[in-house]
């Protein structure tokens, strides 16, 4: 029995033609139908494997029985999201017919471009591995930037970390000013804060009063904490031009500690409330005037 036909079909010879056209020259590596089609499949093949990968970690994050925490699942996905994409690039420009000489020369050229007009990219690139790899910071917690702004981290990309605000803000922040400034994280190890009010009465109140305005005024609101240790207090803190500086000192849950102006709002709520009550005041600005009297001569 003749198989010739069977593995030589008339088909086969034809792709085999058409997979040898070539579309363009870049030197010498010629670009042929194979080669292109090739590298479609390789970074097709890398989507999925891509897909793949997020699917599994987003089961691992639903599942009771890793190891590892969220945040941690959250950073080792995206380390391998890029090591996934930097090997299938890697295959596609060989499929090309670029080989290692070559992509050194790609090397020294992107060298190039980096050192041109490239290094806030590279920069924020290199940021964004070193805060994945040392989970400084980690999704879902409570940040505030050196500029004064704070909100919750919601996603850590390879160039910026995306933050959101409690006004439901967006902010986009590059990774190499998280690495390079001063960065405060609220919710890195210890779940509680501690929060101070500023508050104000005139010279003469009762201080004893004051504080026992305070405390009735932070009993009033509850705190998720239960540690006699970090109790309540009212503290004296200077002499103002028009009466005494107090600051009520509580210690809040996360819930209250990533809110801290709806927080701080409403015990400056309790505290009116409590003042009035007592009949303490809050003082106003005042200016004496003093008028002399004479005749112009």
């Amino acid at each position: 029995m003749d198989f010739s036909a069977f593995w030589n079909p008339a088909w086969l010879i034809t792709f085999q033609q058409t997979a040898d056209i070539e579309i363009f020259s870049l030197g010498s590596i010629t670009i042929t139908v194979g080669r292109l089609l090739f590298a479609l499949g390789i970074i097709l093949g890398t989507i999925v494997v891509v897909r793949i990968n997020n699917r599994i970690f987003q089961r691992l994050a639903h599942s009771k029985r890793t190891v590892l925490s969220e945040s941690g699942l959250y950073a080792l996905s995206r380390i391998l999201l890029y090591f996934w994409w930097a090997l299938g690039i890697l295959f596609a420009l060989h499929a090309f017919g670029l080989n290692f000489s070559s992509l050194a020369l790609f090397g020294g050229a992107v060298g190039i471009g980096v050192g041109l007009g490239l290094q806030t990219t590279f920069s924020n690139f290199v940021s964004g591995v070193v805060i994945l790899l040392e989970k400084t910071i980690k999704v879902g917690d409570y940040v505030e930037l050196e500029s004064g702004a704070s909100g919750r981290v919601s996603e850590i990309n390879v160039r910026y970390t995306r933050m959101t605000t409690n006004d439901a803000e967006d902010i986009i922040v590059p990774n190499s000013e998280i690495i390079n400034n001063k960065l405060s994280n609220w919710t890195l190890h210890e779940p509680h804060r501690r929060i101070h009010v500023p508050f104000s009465v005139a010279y003469g109140s009762d201080k004893d009063v004051v504080r026992e305005a305070g405390l009735a005024a932070a009993s009033t609101i509850a705190t998720e904490m239960n540690d006699p240790e970090k109790a309540p207090d009212v503290w004296l803190v200077g002499f103002g031009d028009n009466g005494l500086q107090f600051q009520l000192v509580v210690w809040v849950g996360k819930k209250m500690a990533t809110a801290p102006a709806r927080t701080q709002a409403r015990y400056l709520w309790a505290l009116e409330d409590a003042l009035r009550e007592r009949g303490l005041v809050v003082p106003f600005p005042q200016r004496d005037i003093r008028i002399v009297s004479g005749s112009v001569s």
